[in-house]
């Protein structure tokens, strides 16, 4: 393809290389006329490994050539990528100004040319900006089916740029409904790219770099606290690692209900408690619980907007397969609907109060002693004939719940149980 790549800077740089080397003809276009003429002369304008030889060889065969031309640089091109800066202001909201006024640019060079042109942003923004920068800018080019818009985040590091484009973690492309693009296009992005909409896809950017974060936040709070008590946590981190079943693996990173039980909660109080013993500040850890708080915040807010007077639970241990109620989410939300006057019904086969003891057992005299009149063994008396049903486990199957569930039922699913869409009753997901 013909293309045009907007920002020649780091990631613009690398994505113009490796285009060519893919054998695409790439016009590059920046406002600094001096990263322009060292691109045109086929060197890198930052340093970056493996950059020179791509630029060298792409001058050489005459696939890549800069200007500060924007109307030329587009008249020239199929398609045309923004990978222009967006930094921070100074509140540390996103700073859209570069794009906004390319994206301008190039709306007007394209308005009076005949033809069709794909637009494709690179560029780090928050969901919704697409959205945005298509009403305002491009309405008048998409509604005439001159312009298709895409959103194709990048995932380069510094250092190895070249290689991660080459051969990604992750390649997705954002597209207004979340269709697939045409054969040629799909073909730039990667056949084995993802397909989402805009705003998945620029969702998808800041939750990498958030985890990128919290990862290497983590890891250096477990140094600090480790250095304090003598232990090498370079050890500690490998063996954690070591784990690719819970520790490094898909274990975890679904959202859904509030984490309890018997492990996490005690152990986080215990360990924060450990570190401001010793002296060390670790702010991301001592902020998990606050964070899971909130989180079951926000469920029981959710539950009060349904305005539903009748609730049923299906499932009140803190996970699925056990009995086990300490600090489960679903006790507390329990608890909380009862002294709000709400008519509660409770199904949990897993459940025998029987055969409750010790710390289980104590645990739930104290906080729920009336928990026998609320628990229901049928499904059809649990569920009734409407109000809301709180999805927190898979404690019934489709099939029966297809039995009892009426178009009166409301369904809040809590725990990613996606064939519940397919009940008579309305669905909705507690964050999906």
């Amino acid at each position: 393809m013909k293309l045009s790549i907007f920002g020649l800077g780091y990631t613009g740089a690398v994505t113009a290389g490796c285009l060519t080397q893919q054998g695409h003809h790439v016009i590059g276009v920046d406002v600094s006329a001096q990263k322009v003429e060292t691109v045109n002369r086929g060197e890198p304008p930052m340093a970056e490994p493996g950059l020179e030889d791509l630029l060298k060889q792409a001058k050489q065969l005459g696939r890549l050539r800069a200007t500060t031309d924007t109307a030329a640089a587009v008249s020239g091109s199929e398609a045309s990528l923004i990978c222009v800066g967006t930094p921070s202001a100074v509140s540390g909201a996103i700073d859209l100004r570069f794009v906004r006024q390319v994206t301008g640019q190039i709306a007007e060079a394209l308005r009076p040319r005949p033809g069709s042109h794909a637009l494709i942003f690179r560029s780090t923004m928050l969901p919704g900006s697409t959205q945005q920068l298509v009403d305002e800018l491009l309405a008048d080019l998409v509604a005439a089916g001159r312009l298709k818009v895409f959103y194709y985040p990048e995932f380069l590091r510094e250092g190895t740029a070249v290689q991660d484009f080459l051969d990604p973690s992750l390649a997705l492309v954002g597209t207004r409904d979340g269709q697939p693009p045409s054969a040629e296009l799909m073909e730039l992005f990667g056949a084995g790219a993802s397909v989402v909409n805009w705003p998945t896809a620029e969702m998808v950017k800041y939750a990498c770099n958030a985890f990128h974060a919290t990862k290497i936040a983590f890891a250096n709070e477990i140094g600090r606290l480790g250095k304090l008590l003598n232990i090498d946590s370079g050890t500690v981190m490998a063996l954690l690692c070591a784990d690719t079943k819970l520790n490094l693996s898909p274990s975890y990173l679904r959202p859904g209900n509030p984490f309890g039980g018997s492990c996490l909660p005690k152990d986080l109080r215990a360990l924060n408690q450990l570190s401001r013993q010793r002296g060390a500040a670790l702010p991301l850890l001592e902020h998990l619980l606050a964070s899971n708080e909130q989180h079951l915040r926000s469920l029981l807010q959710w539950i009060e907007r349904a305005k539903q007077s009748d609730v049923v639970i299906l499932g009140l241990s803190f996970k699925s397969n056990t009995d086990d109620l300490r600090e489960s989410a679903m006790v507390e939300v329990a608890q909380n609907l009862i002294g709000r006057g709400y008519r509660l019904r409770i199904y949990d086969p897993q459940l025998n109060l029987v055969k409750l003891v010790g710390s289980n057992k104590r645990d739930i005299d104290s906080r729920m002693p009336h928990l026998a009149s609320l628990l229901h063994d049928d499904l059809a008396l649990a569920i009734g004939q409407g109000g809301l049903i709180i999805a927190a486990q898979r404690c019934a199957t489709i099939a029966e719940l297809a039995k009892v569930i009426t178009p009166n039922h409301y369904l809040l699913d809590v725990n990613g149980w996606p064939e519940l869409r397919s009940l008579p009753g309305k669905y909705e997901g507690f964050c999906w």
